[in-house]
């Protein structure tokens, strides 16, 4: 299983480390990723494996929101399924 991890903000130095720190502590694989700055605006998509993760799904959801909050981001984590049934025509 994967989930689609979106990050936004002011760009700051150490905002990949820490997202990809993160995601290393939960045991959550980073098998791809984007990202751009326009002027001062970071933006970046993540795709990542979930299967081995450490804590539940709305744990995992829960932690990545609070390391935005600190860091003045705005980080969404949103599970494949939900992912793909958002984006189904």
């Amino acid at each position: 299983m994967k989930a689609v991890i979106t990050v936004t903000g002011r760009d700051v130095v150490g905002i990949i480390a820490k997202v990809s720190s993160a995601c290393a502590e939960n045991h959550a694989n980073i098998v791809d990723i984007s990202q751009s700055v326009i002027d001062e605006y970071f933006a970046m998509i993540m795709v990542v494996e979930i299967d081995q993760i450490a804590v539940d799904f709305t744990q995992f959801v829960d932690r990545m929101e609070t390391l935005g909050r600190e860091n003045g981001l705005v980080i969404h984590t949103i599970h494949e399924d939900v992912f793909n049934a958002m984006h189904h025509i």
